[in-house]
């Protein structure tokens, strides 16, 4: 039998990938965005739905879930950035990456759990970031909203497992090729005060030369792997860089 995932985010990046590698391999494709009428997918999307989600509100969820019938699989992508300054970053921005990275994931999560656990089967695969790695400075309010949901998964993996559902943490490293810093709240440059200039002056030198990258089909392979892992693997760097990271901890 076909399987379904629904995957959050998927207008760009990461999640766009993860669609159209999973609809490579005959999966039933939900994909879901802000703006669905934006949607453009390559290859056979005879097997994809486009559906518009906001994971910060929870009608949307709602409806959502109300319409996009047994899920197998949730893959939680949609999230947004900032880079700066902790000092000079307004707390309306940082409200913002939490009810985005933090709370969206965790409202989704609750949203399929349900169907899940009366299934007694399903995976949830959470994807975060490789600032959960290593400690990067300009990124305090973004790695915290990451981090929160390493240890959720992590926890939640452990309540989840009883009923049969597999639960991961996908976590990618840095792929110049997204819309990462384009699609930041608040442009990095308004988040470095003068003051800052100095130190921040060779972070975003080296930001610009990074000696290893992560592709966006990096992180599509690294969902893949997640959702087919039989054993207790919790985390999966995705990416060169994301890998390097996680063995040097």
């Amino acid at each position: 039998m076909t399987k379904t995932i629904l995957i959050t985010g998927t207008s760009s990046g990461y999640g766009k990938a993860i669609a159209e590698h999973f609809l490579s391999h005959g999966w039933n494709v939900i994909a879901t965005m802000r703006r669905p009428d934006n949607a453009s997918f390559s290859g056979d999307t005879t097997r994809l739905r486009v559906l518009p989600l906001d994971v910060t509100s929870d009608t949307s969820i709602a409806a959502l879930i109300e319409v996009a019938g047994p899920i197998d699989v949730l893959v939680n992508n949609a999230g947004v950035g900032a880079v700066g300054a902790f000092e000079v970053t307004p707390m309306s921005l940082v409200r913002q990456l939490i009810e985005t990275n933090t709370i969206g994931v965790m409202a989704m999560c609750q949203a399929v759990i349900p169907q899940m656990r009366e299934r007694r089967s399903g995976t949830i695969v959470n994807v975060t970031s490789s600032v959960t790695l290593g400690a990067f400075p300009l990124a305090a309010a973004y790695t915290a909203s990451k981090q929160a949901i390493e240890g959720f998964t992590g926890s939640l993996a452990h309540e989840l497992a009883y009923f049969g559902i597999r639960t991961k943490l996908v976590e990618p490293g840095y792929a110049p090729t997204t819309n990462f810093g384009a699609n930041a709240i608040i442009p990095f440059d308004q988040l470095i005060p003068a003051d800052y200039a100095d130190f921040a002056g060779p972070i975003i030198e080296a930001f610009g030369k990074p000696a290893l990258t992560t592709k966006e089909s990096d992180v599509a392979e690294g969902v893949w792997n997640a959702i087919h892992d039989t054993g207790n693997q919790l985390h999966f760097p995705a990416g060169p860089d994301a890998v390097a990271l996680s063995r040097a901890r």
